[in-house]
């Protein structure tokens, strides 16, 4: 299933969404420009790579305390393939505007970086000796889902069904998205796979689409805005 547009209506301007995806694709655009030994010296650097924060967990000084807590944050812009950014952006774009629209714009730039660094959280506590760089960009976006699932699960998402496109429930939309990632998830834990596989990030999605449905109440709707009539 494809997402192609909600009939959520709002209020206000969602210049913080059209930010973060022109941040988003600008960077990827760099990364695009590099040679594959500088995009590799690139993800190293600014993704996080979970046997850092075990090694400074663990007393090592080889990692120095800001070289592990960056990439927290600079993850978040980060993307793996042009498949990635534009999936990532397309969701962004949808579901973003209504949810910047309910927080107001400041809380909704803080509730998409925690958000990511929940879901980063969530990825790195599933495998911490991992040497894998991860990426966090799809985590804090899919706590803009989770959000949205919860303040919209009745609002109509048109969507693209192999030939058909359909008007469908956020909540069959995003619930099948979370159900996805969860059973994927777990699939990769039991499998006992490696340390040190690859793939999709598939805890970040589920630890950031949780955050997003548990965070967008306690940050709270903004002030003067009007209130919609099927929420």
């Amino acid at each position: 299933m494809l997402p192609i547009r909600d009939d959520q209506p709002r209020y206000s301007s969602p210049w913080v969404t059209r930010f973060l995806i022109a941040l988003n694709l600008l960077i990827f655009l760099f990364e695009a420009t590099l040679t594959a030994r500088a995009l590799n010296g690139l993800v190293h650097q600014f993704a996080v790579v979970p046997s850092h924060l075990a090694a400074l967990l663990a007393g090592s000084t080889r990692y120095p305390l800001p070289a592990v807590v960056v990439p927290f944050f600079t993850s978040l812009f980060l993307h793996a393939s042009w498949m990635h950014v534009i999936g990532n952006m397309w969701f962004l774009w949808i579901f973003g505007d209504n949810i910047e629209d309910y927080l107001g714009h400041f809380k909704y730039l803080v509730f998409y970086l925690l958000c990511g660094l929940i879901a980063m959280s969530t990825q790195v506590a599933v495998d911490i000796h991992s040497t894998v760089p991860a990426l966090g960009a799809s985590g804090a976006i899919a706590g803009v889902l989770g959000a949205y699932f919860v303040l919209y699960p009745r609002a109509k998402v048109l969507t693209w069904f192999f030939v058909f496109v359909l008007w469908v429930p956020a909540w069959i939309i995003l619930g099948y998205w979370f159900l996805l990632n969860f059973l994927s998830g777990t699939a990769t834990v039991l499998a006992v796979q490696t340390h040190n596989m690859g793939g999709v990030a598939f805890w970040a999605h589920v630890g950031g689409f949780l955050s997003g449905a548990l965070l967008v109440k306690a940050f709270g709707e903004r002030r003067m805005r009007y209130p919609y009539a099927y929420r």
